[in-house]
């Protein structure tokens, strides 16, 4: 199990992570969501151990990663964004470099290695020169460095950026099967990438968590209307007054004519939905209305995720974000520079649009 806890980092005065916490369970594959400038890149490198957070902690398998960095981050496999491959060396070179980095015993490194070719389909390619590769080529090689040495937990930032679709749903079934043995967190921009393989989701914006839970209970709980679409042949003020009198329709949102006769509806309902739907058929049936076409539109984890992204926060000046850090950490707050800028959600870490990468100190 990997443990977030009051998560938080700072550049200058400018908050890009705030107090977040969340776990990451067990044969679980957790996916992290925002926008850009949310603060996903900068929370995955912290949790890497690649940047140092200003204040909080992360746990991997019991060891904290601050405390102990070399122990914790043998159970780490990363994939940041940009794979970190170098373009001179050709695939079995460089991954045979990285078993090394990573302590695989030289006697097991050619067969670690060649598992991971295997895995992710570019043992066609290992002699050539990483810089020859395609962008999906080099994406995979980099995946590949992550997966050496079968650590427990894997860190996936944007994995499949660059692949064509059958690589897409080649990487999917990977990350599927890799939950069999291994904890995975990964973001990605493609919702429906995140609905095909996670288990839960962390939706973070503005270095906030907004949200974390599966995606069936976000769907299912976030809004609590679902819109049902009727077609229908006949009466259309007999069905107007039926729909608009039934327990659990909230509104009629729109009606609009199809030609002599046939009317669609756009209903907004409540509560038990498909209750609301069997009582609107019975109804309409008994009126001798024809129900030509009904089917519901349930909320999606797009529409989920951008309600959540476009909820505002409250206006927090540094001082009262580093009051918070030190009410938290139970040490001196650091002295901030006179005249310190307020910080408000909408002012992202200088020179990062994700808080990615952390500026030169």
């Amino acid at each position: 199990m990997v443990t977030i806890e009051k998560l938080t980092k700072f550049y200058g005065s400018n908050r890009a992570v705030n107090n977040i916490s969340f776990t990451i369970n067990d044969n679980e594959v957790l996916g992290f969501l925002g926008p850009n400038g949310a603060g996903k890149s900068t929370t995955m490198n912290m949790i890497a151990g690649y940047l140092p957070m200003s204040a909080g902690a992360v746990t991997i398998n019991g060891i904290d990663i601050s405390k102990e960095p070399v122990k914790a981050k043998k159970n780490i496999g990363y994939l940041p964004e940009i794979p970190p491959v170098y373009p001179d060396m050709r695939v079995r070179e460089y991954l045979s470099f990285c078993a090394g980095l990573k302590r695989v015993p030289i006697a097991q490194r050619s067969k670690e290695v060649h598992r991971v070719e295997e895995l992710l389909r570019i043992t066609d390619v290992r002699s050539k020169l990483i810089k020859n590769l395609s962008k999906g080529y080099k994406q995979r090689v980099g995946f590949a460095q992550a997966l050496l040495g079968d650590p427990k937990f894997l860190i996936l930032d944007e994995p499949t950026v660059g692949l064509d679709p059958n690589q897409v749903l080649e990487v999917r079934q990977i990350i599927t099967d890799l939950k069999k043995d291994h904890s995975v967190i990964f973001s990605s921009h493609i919702l429906s990438e995140v609905s095909a393989v996670c288990d839960r989701v962390v939706i973070i914006n503005k270095g906030d968590i907004k949200a974390i839970d599966t995606i069936e209970n976000l769907e299912r709980s976030f809004d609590g209307s679902i819109i049902l679409h009727i077609k229908i042949k006949g009466d259309r003020t007999g069905a107007n007054s039926i729909i608009g009198l039934t327990d659990g329709v909230k509104e009629i949102s729109s009606i609009e004519a199809e030609g002599s006769d046939f009317y669609s509806f756009t209903v907004a309902v409540e509560g038990d939905a498909d209750a609301v739907r069997s009582t609107l058929m019975a109804e309409l049936l008994k009126n001798n209305i024809q129900i030509v076409e009904i089917f519901s539109e349930k909320p999606d984890l797009e529409s989920v995720f951008v309600k959540l992204i476009n909820q505002t926060s409250k206006k927090s000046t540094a001082e009262d974000l580093l009051a918070e850090l030190t009410e938290n950490s139970g040490e001196p707050a650091p002295e901030l520079p006179e005249n310190a800028p307020e910080t408000t959600d909408d002012a992202p870490p200088e020179g990062d649009s994700d808080g990615g990468k952390e500026s030169a100190e």
